[in-house]
């Protein structure tokens, strides 16, 4: 049920066609799991906020740097040597204080990954690492809890959305070794690709529009080029491949 004051703060996109106020309604009761609140994370939560999504977990075990200021919108100057949960809760809530805002300043591994997402409707792939991206894709599967990919390097970046049992996963799309290090990257970047999976995780709660299954968007931000692969689900998947089809 919506409030009076829920339907003047979202009436601009109840007035989507097919969205509306049950539309809204869905937002409020989802609960969104957030892994990383970087430069991806800082741009996913912030809309999810202010879209209505009820609950949103950010997890994150850094502290905020100077380095990270060029892109991580939700940090400030004032916030060096904080956790990154607790700048991005503040600002979160300064955004919207009706969503509740749940800071996990833990970090992502296979002892802690079931018990951090358990009880959430979808998970946000915000992370910088591929080793966790992996982790969070395979418990995503393995606990039918949807998944939104996305991933930047300097002024390119790519998006997906995995749908278990319907799509192909990030495993089958990524395969090889996994290269780790410092990596380049342009705060417009994760502007992009963050508002496009918040897009996707919006667009699946309120049931509208096309998903990014089996589809690998890539940003070109120097030529200003979206490019789009197919992508099917790998049978022999170490993490999928196990599952029945339910598209």
């Amino acid at each position: 049920m919506l409030s009076q004051e829920e339907l003047e703060r979202y009436s601009r996109q109840i007035l989507i066609n097919g969205f509306g106020e049950e539309g809204q309604a869905r937002l409020k009761k989802a609960k969104v799991f957030i892994a990383g609140v970087g430069g991806l994370g800082s741009v996913t939560a912030t809309y999810l906020a202010a879209a209505g999504v009820g609950v949103i977990r950010v997890v994150d075990h850094d502290k905020v740097e100077l380095s990270n200021l060029n892109r991580q919108i939700l940090h400030r100057d004032e916030d060096i040597g904080k956790n990154k949960v607790d700048s991005a809760t503040k600002r979160l809530k300064g955004i919207n204080p009706k969503v509740k805002i749940e800071a996990v300043a833990e970090e992502i591994t296979e002892a802690s990954i079931s018990r951090l997402v358990a009880g959430f409707d979808l998970i946000v792939d915000a992370m910088d690492n591929l080793p966790t991206r992996y982790l969070l894709n395979k418990t995503a599967i393995e606990k039918n809890i949807p998944f939104f990919h996305g991933a930047v390097n300097g002024f390119e970046g790519r998006a997906m959305t995995v749908i278990p049992g319907q799509t192909a996963c990030l495993r089958c799309v990524y395969r090889g070794a996994v290269v780790e290090g410092i990596f380049p990257v342009v705060g417009v970047t994760p502007g992009v690709i963050g508002c496009i999976q918040a897009t996707e995780v919006i667009k699946y709660l309120v049931g509208t529009g096309q998903l990014l299954g089996n589809r690998l968007l890539v940003y070109d931000g120097l030529n200003m080029k979206f490019t789009e692969f197919k992508v099917k689900r790998d049978p022999n998947c170490e993490h999928c491949g196990g599952l029945k089809d339910k598209s």
